[in-house]
């Protein structure tokens, strides 16, 4: 992948992997271009990096992805990366007990469906670009759930077949398909300190542009890399291991 000149819309962007990697881009030498819900976060992630282009969006919505891919394309017409990386991880009640199904709901909505959704509606316009990369963030766990976050860890592993899928139709065409899979990483997804014992983010950081340069479509960090690798008994063994 090219990492400069390039201009890169980065969903939840505001935060945590989005935001690192939106750093690392822009001091590559790109335009690059975030969203995310929360106006506060989108506020802070621009005294951070003024030269940030933010949008305030819910793409866990279908008429507000519509709305955005429409506008964007139209106010930055060399739009040429989409890095689906918003998400929503949840921690719900045991799956023998009630449940909120507007948790469900949003993490499928968010991590699955927008990504999918995004990525139909960007093709047309990045077929007509120069460089033009999509690249989804899945997780380890979409390999080895961890069976009280089930949903939000089946939302990545049906990323992840669906990159697959997309890698396979998009051969023909210059669009490159790259699938970015983390371990656990020190950032607040689900909640303040609850990825205290994750890795470094700018150490993933620094890595996955690495990996970027090098041309690489599918890789992970750490566990993930390990992971993603593995034979079924040890997936099974891992899944055991991770779900004592």
């Amino acid at each position: 992948m090219e990492l400069k000149n390039n201009t890169v819309l980065i969903t939840g962007g505001g935060s945590g992997i989005g935001f690192a990697l939106a750093k690392r881009f822009t001091k590559a030498g790109n335009q690059v271009i975030i969203c995310g819900r929360r106006k506060e976060q989108l506020e802070i992630a621009k005294i951070k990096l003024p030269n940030l282009i933010c949008y305030q969006v819910d793409v866990s919505q279908e008429k507000e992805r519509l709305d955005f891919v429409a506008r964007v394309t139209l106010e930055h017409p060399a739009l040429n990366v989409l890095i689906n990386n918003a998400g929503v991880q949840n921690r719900p009640a045991p799956l023998v007990e009630p449940q909120d199904w507007s948790k469900h709901r949003l993490e499928i909505s968010t991590n699955l469906e927008a990504p999918i959704h995004l990525s139909l509606l960007f093709i047309p316009h990045l077929q007509k670009q120069t460089h033009p990369v999509i690249i989804n963030v899945s997780s380890g766990l979409a390999f080895t759930p961890l069976s009280f976050m089930s949903t939000y860890c089946l939302t990545k592993a049906a990323l992840h077949s669906f990159t697959m899928s997309l890698r396979h139709q998009l051969k023909a065409t210059p669009i490159q398909v790259v699938e970015l899979i983390p371990p656990a990483v020190n950032t607040d997804l689900g909640g303040t300190g609850l990825h205290t014992a994750g890795v470094n983010l700018d150490e993933f950081a620094d890595h996955c542009m690495s990996k970027l340069e090098q041309g690489d479509l599918e890789f992970g960090f750490g566990t993930s890399e390990e992971r993603r690798h593995f034979s079924r008994e040890q997936l099974d063994q891992y899944f055991l291991t991770m779900n004592k």
